[in-house]
């Protein structure tokens, strides 16, 4: 990536990185590794591995790592139920080539050696699933594509991971990152009766909240070890604040895409805007009743300054705070049965619920994003300005609308799987195991609710970039605190120009529901000494529906009853600014969203028969709500052939394997589209893939261990992306023309997957007790890729694309034939390479004398590059070359850790460089990005008695900021910089 990068934090992290030894924790645990085996991929077995500890959590993963085949890398729990990570994406982050994305200040989905989510494949208990959950819109929104949400599940309930970064046939389809299996506990683990609780109690700096946080877990074995019964519960809350600066992205001054340029001063030679009758613009006004600013030098210098088509400015420069509230619940139950030596049977169920809510509060300037008809940038009067690096750093403005927006969101997601395996040995040359299950989440957001007071065209209202690009000193020209100062602009006002910005009530619920069903069936046979041939057929089915409804018109709402003013419709937010470089007001006036709701019975879907009063909501029938609603369903039937061996070849050990995999996938998409007031389309697709794979592990000397591998694998295309406004496989369309935004978008259902060849060598040396020495490289070969085309158009070059799509009778109102509209779609496109280095390095320090031989280290670095040619046209007549969507080229974490058999602590870092997320980037952007982060954790532990263990966890030490960005390969524009404070944790556990 070209674009240059921020190094404020440059020499902290330096010096963080040197005290740390770049280290970050592996935390991990006790439990027999080989009994989460998934059963389709048997490895190495042990028969029971007692871990207790941070350092022997890692010799055990590092155990696993060894005996595997491919390139595997663990984590394995401390003791039982004890997974010391706040969620499992911030656990699986410190194997080396993951990073994570974090939501609310926590760990929401993961990357690997550069791919998303989108190319990752996770299975619980040995099948695949999926958990989806919402977040704050700058994080992605609802997940309604194929990612994993790791923060639906308490990490207490697992007590192994692994990660598979090479592909074998016997593995499921389906990535081109990793495969992530996650593995319950299982009462065959422990040696009879094992039982254990923990308590904790949570603190955050920013939000001031003590919060509980607990786990229990029971197993016990019966009938001399036939039997097995095993039942996990974790349950904890969160209140955190999460507050700061955000710009909704930076988008021209002037020109195509952007709101219409400021009001020129009287007599400049090119007017703007220019006349219109429906908007009262003249020779002498900006707007009906707004006047243009007079024809001064000042005012002509100012305007001249700031309205170029190569400068841009904040859409909604605004200051916000977050409120969230989680509540997370998981059990798990295990059942297994092994009636004789030869077969096993293993039922697991896992349930999680994740409750939370979050209100949003902005205090933020309309006008910069809406155009002419919504009285926006057109009507704004320039009296000061100064420009950086094409970015409008400085302004004093008159005629600016100001917003107090609130929004209020009830979320849950429950999951649920429900699995049946059974191995068995029919004879002493023939296995067999079986596997069925069902994973179903559904996550449901039944209250989304916006609702905002309004004061129009305020005068002196200012920003200013100079001092801080990420929090600007902003001057809003009046009492922000006062309620006398704003108003509720309700449906008296009518529906002209005077009338705008009217203020809003927007109800939003929506929702998606996923559901995995797998079945599997696996044969080994030993051919020979050193040789089994493995066969076996996997059938699953993937159901994705998600829903939205709206109200037809948000911007209208009903009169204030007499006697009722703003003072009674709204609060005061307080205390706002702690721990930012911030100079600005401390409090604002904001909506009483539960006053609002009580006042207008907003919640009654229904009409209530006054003026702007009308809540119905509706779905497939509203524009604005249609593109939410589809349903995707896929079947998959693959099978597949594979020879393992393990021979000793001119002296030295070699294992590997050799196979195929034939898989066929079947599409149904369904949505609705523009025409007719919501027309049902489908469509369907089909696809079959060869995938030839195969792995090799030598031990030219002991302890050294050479690895290949070469294998052909495919990922489905995403079903949509949130955070690019992009459908990618239902083959709607979608219109939206009542602005102040105009978009519009085409779903491809025929698109194919990606498709790719890796390459994986690596060397490994394990020496002494517990050290590791590793280098892997890899290199994949992405072939087919698929890309977003953004494109802005006028309605009727729309119309010339898809005249019954895009028919010139859906463009009325404020729409015109000429109006721009931002079209997204999606498209297969050549790719391009990816390829990278891993090293780790981990080691106990026994060999030192004294206390200092308690001490240890674990650390990995990650180098990923990348070229892949994007479209740059709709016709992808050009290309543009850039590194791949959430790819950080550089990734490193490391923790430096101290044990005793009574003490244990430890810190850890986890570095991740700055990435982009759009390619190329909304509002006429290059591309959009997020800054490099570095989180500094840390933990200790004091075992009281054998039974008896205080804890201690330190969360986000340096309080890391979500600093995201818009631009090109010069500017970088903050369009969003969060901070969410430290949190701790201070608890016991117990160990019966």
């Amino acid at each position: 990536m070209n674009v240059t990068r921020s190094r404020s934090r440059a020499l902290r992290r330096s010096l963080i990185a040197g005290t740390s030894g770049l280290a970050i924790a592996l935390s991990v645990g006790a439990v027999a590794a080989s009994a989460q085996t998934a059963p389709q991929e048997p490895s190495t077995t042990v028969d029971e591995v007692v871990v207790t500890g941070f350092r022997a959590s890692l010799n055990a993963a590092l155990d696993i790592k060894r005996n595997e085949t491919g390139f595997v890398d663990a984590i394995v729990a401390e003791d039982i139920a004890d997974f010391p990570d706040l969620n499992l994406a911030e656990a699986i982050q410190r194997v080396p080539g993951v990073a994570i994305d974090r939501d609310a200040g926590e760990g929401r989905s993961i990357t690997v050696r550069g791919l998303s989510s989108d190319f990752t494949r996770t299975r619980i208990n040995g099948m695949e699933a999926q958990a989806t959950t919402g977040a704050t819109d700058s994080s992605g929104g609802a997940n309604r594509g194929r990612g994993f949400d790791f923060n639906v599940f308490a990490s207490e309930l697992f007590n192994s991971i692994k990660v598979r970064k090479t592909a074998a046939a016997e593995t499921e389809e389906g990535s081109l990152g990793a495969t992530v299996d996650l593995q319950a506990a299982r009462p065959f683990d422990y040696r009879g009766f094992a039982a254990a609780a923990s308590i904790q109690g949570g603190y955050n700096d920013l939000s001031e909240q003590w919060n509980p946080r607990g786990a229990f877990l029971i197993s016990n074995t019966f009938n001399d070890g036939m039997f097995g019964a095993l039942m996990s519960i974790a349950y904890s809350e969160r209140d955190l604040i999460e507050e700061g600066f955000s710009s909704v992205r930076w988008v021209n001054a002037m020109g195509t895409g952007g709101s219409g340029g400021f009001c020129s001063p009287l007599g400049v030679a090119t007017q703007n805007p220019s006349n219109s009758s429906s908007t009262g613009s003249s020779a002498a006004n900006c707007a009906t009743g707004v006047a243009r600013p007079a024809n001064t030098a000042a005012n002509v210098n100012a305007y001249n300054i700031a309205n170029q088509a190569n400068v841009y400015i904040p859409r909604l420069p605004r200051y916000g705070r977050l409120t969230h509230h989680q509540e997370r619940t998981g059990v798990t139950g295990a059942f297994q049965f092994r009636p004789s030596d030869a077969t096993t049977i293993n039922l697991d169920v896992l349930y999680s619920k994740l409750n939370s809510t979050r209100q949003e509060d902005f205090l933020e300037a309309l006008s910069f994003s809406r155009n002419a008809a919504a009285g926006g940038q057109t009507q704004i009067h320039v009296l000061d300005a100064a420009v950086d690096n094409n970015m409008l750093v400085y302004g004093l403005f008159n005629n600016v609308d100001v917003r107090s927006e609130s929004r209020f969101d009830q979320l849950t997601t429950k999951f649920t799987q429900v699995s049946l395996s059974a191995d068995h040995q029919f004879t002493d040359r023939l296995r067999g195991s079986f596997y069925a299950g069902q994973a179903t989440s559904n996550y449901n957001n039944p209250i989304q609710t916006t609702v905002t007071l309004d004061r129009q065209n305020v005068q002196g209202y200012s920003f200013d970039f100079r001092g801080n690009g990420n929090t600007p000193v902003i001057n809003y020209g009046f009492n922000v605190a006062d309620p006398a100062n704003w108003a509720w602009r309700d449906v008296s006002l009518g529906t002209g120009i005077t009338a705008v910005p009217r203020s809003e009530i927007r109800i939003r619920p929506n929702g998606v529901d996923t559901k995995f069903t797998g079945l599997q069936g696996d044969l080994e046979f030993d051919l020979a000494e050193g040789w089994t041939l493995k066969g076996g057929i996997n059938y699953k089915t993937y159901l994705s529906e998600s829903y939205e409804f709206r109200r037809t018109d948000e911007t209208v709402v009903p009169t204030l009853p007499g006697g009722v003013t703003v003072a009674n419709i709204s609060n005061l937010l307080s205390g706002f600014g702690s721990g930012l470089s911030y100079g600005g007001d401390t409090g604002w006036v904001r909506p009483d969203l539960g006053a609002i709701a009580s006042l207008f019975n907003i919640y009654c879907n229904c009409n209530t028969g006054v003026a702007g009063g009308d809540f119905t909501l509706t779905s497939i029938t509203n524009g604005n709500a249609r593109g939410g609603n589809r349903t995707i369903e896929e079947t998959d039937l693959a099978y597949y052939l594979q020879a393992d061996f393990d021979l000793v070849l001119g002296g030295m050990p070699v294992r590997g394997n050799l196979g195929v995999r034939q898989v066929n996938t079947r599409l149904y998409a369904e949505g609705y589209s523009s025409t007719g007031g919501g027309t049902l389309v489908y469509g369907n697709n089909e696809y079959d893939d060869t995938l030839p794979s195969l792995n090799v592990a030598i031990e030219p000397i002991e302890d050294v261990i050479v690895r290949f591998g070469v294998a052909k694998v495919m990922a489905r295309p995403q079903i949509g992306n949130t955070l690019a406004g992009t459908n990618y496989l239902v083959p709607t369309t979608s219109l939206s023309t009542t602005g102040p935004n105009f978009t519009a978008s085409i779903g491809n259902v025929n698109l194919e997957p990606f498709r790719a060849t890796t390459y994986d060598v690596g060397v490994e040396w394990y020496f002494g007790d517990g050290g590791l020495l590793s280098f892997a490289y890899f290199y994949k070969d992405i072939d087919t890729y698929i890309q977003i085309i953004r494109q802005d158009l006028e309605y009727q070059q729309l119309t010339a694309l898809n005249p019954s799509a895009f028919a010139p009778a859906y463009c009325t109102g404020v729409c015109s034939s000429t109006t721009i509209f931002q079209l997204t779609s999606a498209v297969n496109t050549e790719g391009g390479p990816l390829k990278g280095f891993e090293i780790s390095y981990q080691q106990p320090f026994t060999f030192l004398p004294g206390f200092l031989s308690n001490f240890g280290v674990q650390a990995n670095y990650t180098k990923v590059e990348s070229e892949i040619d994007y479209c740059n046209d709709a016709l992808c007549a050009t290309y543009v070359t850039n590194d791949l969507i959430n790819l950080s080229p550089t990734s490193y974490n490391g923790t430096l850790y101290y044990e005793t058999d009574r003490f244990s602590a430890r810190v850890s870092a986890a570095f991740r460089e700055e990435y982009l997320q759009n390619v190329p980037g909304r509002n006429n952007n290059l591309v959009e990005g997020k800054m490099d982060t570095m989180n500094i954790d840390a933990s200790a532990t004091f075992k009281l008695t054998d039974e008896v263990t205080l804890t201690f966890e330190g969360l986000n030490l340096t309080d890391e900021e979500n600093h995201q960005w818009v631009g090109d390969d010069s500017r970088q524009s903050t369009s969003v910089y969060h901070h969410t404070g430290r949190q701790f944790y201070f608890g016991a556990r117990y160990k019966f």
